[in-house]
């Protein structure tokens, strides 16, 4: 007798296998980044014949050889609302993209399904720049990757005063005493205080601040530089956007 699992989570990718069957990848709380087959998920009137990216719900499951088999799903939210926005929705897709990246398999995922969902809603409202949503999401994940940035302390000698310099090539925070002209910006305090913010901050408030035009510039630049020197993988997501002129 088999025995089923219950998962949570949300759906990253599907695609179509044979001439009725459906594959996910599944982040999940309880198991980390799975795969999950759906038998018969494409015919007409099947339950899973509705799933997609963004559904983020309760799955059960059954593990089977080389990946899980879908029995049944209750759906908390479909996003549904992000497919009448193109923009919108290839956002998205980066934003699943980009967690399936950093996601293992056999994981506690909690922090990060979280995340997503709280991004996922965010675009939703409309009420921050999609812009600045992305680089708190990178710079949240890269701190919950535990690959972020040294914004504390001086990122040469550890000091915490006069720390008006991010260096690249540190990856982090430098003081004045350890500034050079080696691939480093200036950086203000209300910057700073923006990146601690993202990187402590509980999940469920990260979008729950407002800084002005100039720190936003900043602290976009500075998130943006970062991930194109130390994050190389290659996000299809990322092409579309540019294709239609959104990156």
């Amino acid at each position: 007798m088999r025995d089923n699992l219950v998962v949570h989570g949300i759906i990253l990718f599907q695609s179509a296998v044979g001439e009725n069957d459906k594959r996910f990848v599944i982040l999940t709380r309880e198991r980390g980044k799975i795969t999950v087959f759906a038998r018969g998920a494409r015919r007409p009137g099947n339950q899973a014949m509705a799933l997609g990216p963004f559904a983020v719900g309760e799955f059960e499951v059954y593990e089977g050889r080389e990946a899980y088999n879908l029995v049944k799903s209750a759906i908390k939210n479909y996003f549904r609302e992000l497919a009448s926005d193109p923009g919108k929705a290839y956002y998205g897709f980066y934003f699943l993209e980009f967690a399936a990246y950093y996601a293992v398999e056999n994981a506690d995922e909690t922090e990060l399904i979280n995340l997503l969902y709280v991004t996922l809603r965010a675009i939703e409202r409309d009420r921050m720049d999609i812009n600045l949503i992305r680089r708190i999401f990178e710079l949240k994940v890269l701190a919950i990757e535990g690959e972020y940035p040294n914004v504390f302390e001086c990122a040469s000698c550890g000091s915490k005063d006069n720390l008006n310099a991010f260096s690249f090539k540190r990856r982090g925070l430098v003081c004045d005493k350890c500034r050079s002209d080696d691939d480093m910006t200036d950086v203000s305090g209300s910057c700073i205080y923006t990146m601690h913010y993202v990187i402590t901050a509980d999940t469920a408030q990260i979008y729950a601040f407002s800084i002005t035009d100039e720190v936003k510039k900043q602290f976009m630049y500075i998130v943006a530089k970062y991930l194109n020197m130390y994050v190389t993988h290659d996000f299809k997501s990322l092409e579309v956007l540019e294709s239609i002129g959104l990156k």
